[in-house]
């Protein structure tokens, strides 16, 4: 066991150019965007990023960081369709893999579980198949000879996530009624950077919350930022709710303008609650 506590710029130092990187959340609730930024401070680019996309992949979309996204949505949530995202999709800027939420799930299972795939009844019969001509069907083994779609595994070369609390080993605790799949993206990669709003001794983090809320394991984990308000302006219940004034700044701001705001501190400071 050793002390794994670095900075956000430090965790980023160890990623490379045309790297896939999976980031946690879901939407606009608790993404790492500590670590975001970071990733927007450093010359990283041609990314294939995995996630249920939030700000996360609009950032990195208008800043022409990605080569391929890999999701079954990109949403502010209390803004449908987020607009970075689309002006970027629009124009052509990345590769798109489009899965259901369902599928995006199983192949997280199938990457934790070091699978190729799993077999899954979602986008039988569904456009999935048509707007992504690579997936591929299998047929049950046993008497049913049921078909299936092949899932593949989401494998990743790093993961970011966000929690509300950690130790400086690596055990990270989810105190929201939601995980949103964060264990498994950290399961699911080679290597794995968690922020959270607080870093605690490992007791404490059984003295008001339950061992259940210890998802993230710290041999799944690289290293461990501690970043107070690190998901604003997305949520991060219980500790804090989105910033609706933010995030509608965003969105309705152009991504230069808004960046150098935003990059440069004067947005997203935020004192723990």
């Amino acid at each position: 066991m050793s002390d794994k506590t670095m900075t956000a710029d430090e965790a980023v130092s160890g990623l490379r150019s045309g790297m896939t990187l999976g980031i946690g959340g879901w939407g606009s609730r608790r993404k790492p965007m500590a670590l975001v930024r970071a990733l927007l401070r450093s010359d990283l680019t041609g990314l294939t990023v995995v996630s249920y996309g939030g700000p996360d992949v609009g950032m990195l979309a208008a800043a022409g960081r990605l080569r391929k996204l890999v999701t079954a949505f990109v949403t502010l949530d209390s803004i449908p369709l987020e607009p970075h995202y689309r002006a970027a999709r629009e124009a052509g800027a990345f590769e798109l893999m489009e899965i259901d939420e369902a599928m995006f799930m199983w192949g997280l299972h199938a990457a934790a579980n070091r699978l190729p795939f799993l077999p899954v009844r979602t986008a039988i019969g569904s456009d999935v198949m048509r707007v992504n001509p690579d997936l591929r069907t299998v047929t049950s083994p046993y008497d049913d000879r049921e078909t299936f779609v092949a899932a593949p595994a989401l494998r990743m070369d790093a993961a970011l996530v966000h929690v509300n609390r950690a130790d400086k080993l690596g055990n990270g605790q989810c105190l929201g009624p939601d995980p949103y799949f964060d264990d498994l993206f950290c399961e699911a990669a080679d290597t794995a950077y968690v922020s959270c709003e607080r870093i605690v001794d490992t007791a404490e983090l059984t003295e008001e919350a339950p061992p259940q809320s210890l998802l993230i394991k710290r041999h799944t984990v690289t290293g461990v930022v501690e970043a107070p308000g690190g998901a604003h302006f997305t949520s991060c219940a219980p500790d804090y709710d989105r910033d609706e004034t933010v995030q509608r700044e965003y969105a309705t701001t152009p991504w230069p303008e808004f960046a150098a705001r935003y990059l440069g501190g004067g947005l997203h400071d935020r004192d723990p609650e």
